[in-house]
C-alpha cells in the first residue's frame, strides 16, 4: 500500500529524517514512538504529502487514500457539529443526489411510454453499487454513533463550532477521519483528547477497521492494545521491531545488549590491526599487509559507529524532601452543591479520602471531575456545604496553569531553586537530570522550553515543595514515553496521599489503589453527578465495574486477576508480599510483634495495630528478618524466572501472529514486573533494617 524509501529531510543543518524506510501492507498496525523532538510529526506529515523531503521516495498504490488527523477546522466557524462531522461524507451525499436524480429521469421514461435507455440503467446501476459498497445506507447511523461514541452526543451536534474548546474541535476532526474511511490512517496523538471510555470505544474502531494505522501515541496501553509492529524513530533512523509495546521493549533491549557485544568485539579488533599498523607500517615487507589493515579498520570503524546505541542519560532513584505525618483524614467534604448557572453538578456530596489513599478520579469529559479536583484542591468556590483539611495537611495542586505560571525569563536551574529547600539546592542538577535535563539543559531559559519540557519542570518543583497531600491533573499531557516513566517512579515513590486525573490508563494503574467513577447528571436517571468508589487500580475498576453491571464473558483478567490487590495505607502494617502478589502479614493480636522495615526495629503493637512501645533488636526478631529477606529473594528469583520465560514465548512465530496470546502474555509480564518492583523494595528495606540492626550495639 505505501513504502518509504531512504527518506531524507533536513531542517538547516539538523538533518531529522535521515535514509528512513519503511513499508506498509494491508491491516498493519504501526505505533511510531521516539521521544519529543525526534521527527515523528514530521514523518506523519511527509506520508500525507502536507510535508515535502529532501531525498529518497514515497510510493503510494494507486487508488489508497491516506487521512491525516490534524486541527484545520475554523474555530470561528458557526455551523454545527453535525454539519461539520457530514462533510466528511460528501461523497456519498453527492452519490445519493445522483441517484435520486437518475431515478427520476427513469421514471420520466416510463411515464412516457418508452422503456428506460441502456446507458441509463447502467449508469444507475453502477452509482447504486458505489453507494453501497460506501456505506451510504447506513451513513447517518454511522454518523451519529461515530459522534455519540467520541463523547459528542445528541444533545452536542445543534452546538456551533465557536463555541467548543480545542479538544472538542480535535474530537470532530476526529470525527470527520473515521467517517471518511481511507485506506491509510496516520494518526498523531488521537487520545490526547479523549477521555477513558472514548478511548475505549475507539479502540473497538481501530480494531475492526479495514485499513492500515500508523499512529503516533504516547499512550503505552493504547500501543499494547492496537500496534503489530512498532517502528522507533532515533536521531533521523527508523527501527522496527515486531509486535506490541511491551514487546517492542524486549526486543530493544536484546537489541542494544547485543549491538553493544559487538561493539566492543570491533573496539578490540580496530586496536589490535591499529598495533599492527603503527608497529609495521613503515616496513617495506609489511607495507602490504598494513595497508589492508587500514581498510579493515575504516570497515570496522563505520560498522561500530552504525550500531544502535541507546541514549545516556542519568539515571538515579529520586528521594524527595520528607512531607510531615498528616492526619488519618487528609480531606472531608459535607453536603458539597455546585452549579454552573442553571446546571446543577453536585448537589449534597459527601467524599472522604484517608491518609495513604493514591486515587484516580475517571468518568467521562463533562462529568464533573475536574470540578470535584478543583474544589478538593481549594482552587473552585463551591455554592454550599464545608471542606475541611486533616490535621498536618500539605496540599500541592499541580494543573496546566501552573505550567503557565512559570517564570519566562529564569532558566531551568533558576527556576527550581526559587521552589528548593536550602539543603537540596547542592542537589538540583541531579535532580534535574532524574527529570531529563541534563548538562546544558538547565541553563535553557523556559521561555525556549516545550510543552512536554515545561510539564517536567513544574512537576519537579512540586514535588520539592514537601507535600504530602498531591492533586494532579492530566500531569502526564505532553510528555514522551521516557518523561512519563520518570514521573511515574517518582509518584509511585512518593510517601504521602494522592488524587489524580489522567487518560494514560498504564499511568494510573502504577499509581494509584483506589478509583472514584463520577457518572454524570442525565436527565432519565439522575440529575446530579454521583461518586462510585472502587478499591484497586484502574483495571481493577474496569473488571468490578463490569460484573457490577451483570457483564457476561468481558474482559480477561489473566494478569490482573493476579494483581496484588490495593496498597494499604501505611497504619496497616505490611510487612512483606508472597508469590501471588497477597500480603504476608504479621499477627497483629494484643501483643503481638510487628516489623516496621522504615523503623528498623520491633515494635509493640495493642489490639489496634498502633504501637506501644519500641524495644531492641533480639537474635530472634534478627533470624526472622534474616528468613523474611531469604523468602523474598526466593520469590525474585521465581518471578524473575516465569518473566524470562514470557519473554522467550514473545519471540515466538505463533505467538507474533496470535493477537489474543501476545496481548494475555504482555499482561501477564506487567503484572510480573509490577510484583517484582514490590519485591526488590520490601527487600532492599529488609537488608538496610537487618545491617542497620547488626552494627547497632546490643
Amino acid at each position: 500500500m505505501l513504502e518509504l524509501a531512504a527518506l531524507t529531510k533536513r531542517f538547516g543543518a539538523r538533518t531529522l529524517l535521515d535514509g528512513v524506510s519503511l513499508r506498509v501492507d494491508p491491516g498493519a498496525r504501526i505505533g511510531l514512538v521516539g521521544r519529543n523532538g525526534e521527527g515523528k510529526t514530521t514523518l506523519l506529515k511527509v506520508i500525507a504529502g502536507v510535508e515535502s523531503y529532501d531525498e529518497g521516495r514515497v510510493t503510494l498504490q494507486k487508488g489508497v487514500r491516506t487521512g491525516y488527523l490534524r486541527q484545520e477546522i475554523d474555530a470561528t466557524a458557526t455551523h454545527s457539529i453535525l454539519e461539520e462531522a457530514s462533510r466528511a461524507q460528501a461523497h456519498l451525499r453527492a452519490l445519493e443526489q445522483e441517484l435520486r436524480r437518475l431515478e427520476r429521469e427513469i421514471a420520466d421514461q416510463g411515464a412516457s411510454g418508452s422503456d428506460p435507455d441502456a446507458a441509463l440503467s447502467e449508469r444507475y446501476a453502477k452509482v447504486q453499487r458505489e453507494f453501497e459498497v460506501g456505506g451510504g445506507f447506513e451513513a447517518d447511523v454511522v454518523l451519529h454513533s461515530t459522534l455519540t461514541g467520541l463523547g459528542l452526543g445528541p444533545d452536542a451536534w445543534d452546538r456551533p463550532l465557536c463555541e467548543l474548546s480545542g479538544g472538542w474541535l480535535m474530537r470532530v476532526e476526529l470525527a470527520k477521519l473515521l467517517l471518511a474511511r481511507p485506506e491509510i490512517l496516520l494518526l498523531d496523538e488521537p487520545t490526547n483528547h479523549l477521555d477513558l471510555a472514548s478511548i475505549e470505544w475507539f479502540e473497538g474502531v481501530l480494531r475492526d477497521y479495514e485499513g492500515a494505522v500508523i499512529v503516533v501515541s504516547h499512550d503505552r496501553s493504547f500501543l499494547d492494545r492496537q500496534a503489530n509492529t512498532i517502528a522507533e524513530l532515533e536521531q533521523g533512523r527508523l527501527s522496527s521491531y515486531r509486535g506490541n509495546y511491551t514487546a517492542y521493549e524486549s526486543q530493544r533491549e536484546r537489541r542494544l545488549e547485543e549491538a553493544d557485544a559487538r561493539r566492543q568485539t570491533l573496539q578490540r579488533q580496530i586496536e589490535h590491526a591499529a598495533r599492527f599498523v603503527e608497529r609495521f607500517g613503515a616496513k617495506a615487507t609489511k607495507a602490504t599487509q598494513a595497508e589492508s589493515r587500514k581498510k579493515q579498520i575504516a570497515r570496522w570503524e563505520a560498522e561500530r559507529d552504525a550500531l544502535p546505541q541507546e541514549q545516556k542519560r542519568r539515571s538515579i532513584r529520586l528521594r524527595f524532601p520528607e512531607a510531615p505525618r498528616s492526619g488519618d483524614v487528609v480531606l472531608r467534604l459535607e453536603g458539597i452543591e455546585k452549579s454552573y448557572g442553571t446546571r446543577q453538578i453536585y448537589d449534597a456530596l459527601d467524599l472522604e479520602i484517608r491518609r495513604g489513599e493514591r486515587i484516580a478520579l475517571v468518568g467521562p469529559n463533562g462529568a464533573g471531575k475536574t470540578t470535584l479536583l478543583r474544589i478538593i484542591a481549594g482552587a473552585l468556590d463551591f455554592d454550599r456545604g464545608t471542606r475541611e483539611l486533616g490535621h498536618n495537611v500539605r496540599l500541592a495542586y499541580f494543573a496546566q496553569h501552573q505550567v503557565e505560571a512559570l517564570d519566562e525569563a529564569r532558566t531551568v536551574l533558576e527556576e527550581i531553586e526559587a521552589d528548593a529547600p536550602l539543603d537540596w539546592v547542592p542537589r538540583l542538577r541531579n535532580l534535574l537530570g532524574s527529570f531529563l535535563f541534563s548538562g546544558e539543559d538547565v541553563t535553557k531559559r523556559v521561555s525556549v522550553l516545550s510543552g512536554g519540557e515545561r510539564a517536567r519542570l513544574a512537576l519537579a518543583k512540586l514535588l520539592l515543595r514537601g507535600a504530602n497531600f498531591l492533586v494532579l491533573d492530566e500531569p502526564t499531557n505532553h510528555l514522551d514515553i521516557p518523561a512519563i516513566d520518570v514521573i511515574t517512579r517518582a509518584l509511585v515513590s512518593f510517601g504521602g496521599t494522592m488524587l489524580v486525573i489522567s487518560h494514560d490508563r498504564h499511568f494510573i494503574n502504577q499509581i494509584t489503589n483506589r478509583v472514584l467513577e463520577v457518572q454524570p447528571a442525565t436527565e432519565s436517571v439522575r440529575h446530579f453527578a454521583e461518586i462510585h468508589p472502587y478499591s484497586g487500580n484502574y483495571e481493577d475498576f474496569l473488571r468490578e465495574r463490569d460484573q457490577r453491571a451483570g457483564a457476561v464473558g468481558g474482559r480477561r483478567g489473566s494478569a490482573s486477576q493476579r494483581r496484588a490487590p490495593a496498597a494499604a495505607p501505611p497504619s496497616a502494617g505490611t510487612a512483606t508480599r508472597s508469590r501471588d502478589g497477597g500480603a504476608a502479614r504479621a499477627d497483629a493480636q494484643n501483643g503481638a510483634e510487628r516489623f516496621d522495615p522504615r523503623a528498623g526495629s520491633i515494635a509493640a503493637t495493642d489490639s489496634s495495630g498502633r504501637g506501644s512501645r519500641k524495644a531492641r533488636v533480639s537474635k530472634n526478631a534478627l533470624r526472622k528478618l534474616r528468613e523474611t529477606s531469604e523468602e523474598i529473594q526466593r520469590s525474585i528469583i521465581d518471578l524473575e524466572t516465569e518473566r524470562d520465560h514470557i519473554d522467550q514465548l514473545l519471540f515466538h512465530p505463533d505467538v507474533v501472529r496470535d493477537g489474543d496470546r501476545l496481548r494475555s502474555l504482555t499482561e501477564d509480564r506487567s503484572s510480573l514486573e509490577e510484583q517484582l518492583s514490590e519485591l526488590y523494595e520490601q527487600w532492599e528495606e529488609l537488608e538496610a533494617s537487618l545491617e542497620d540492626s547488626s552494627a547497632a550495639p546490643g
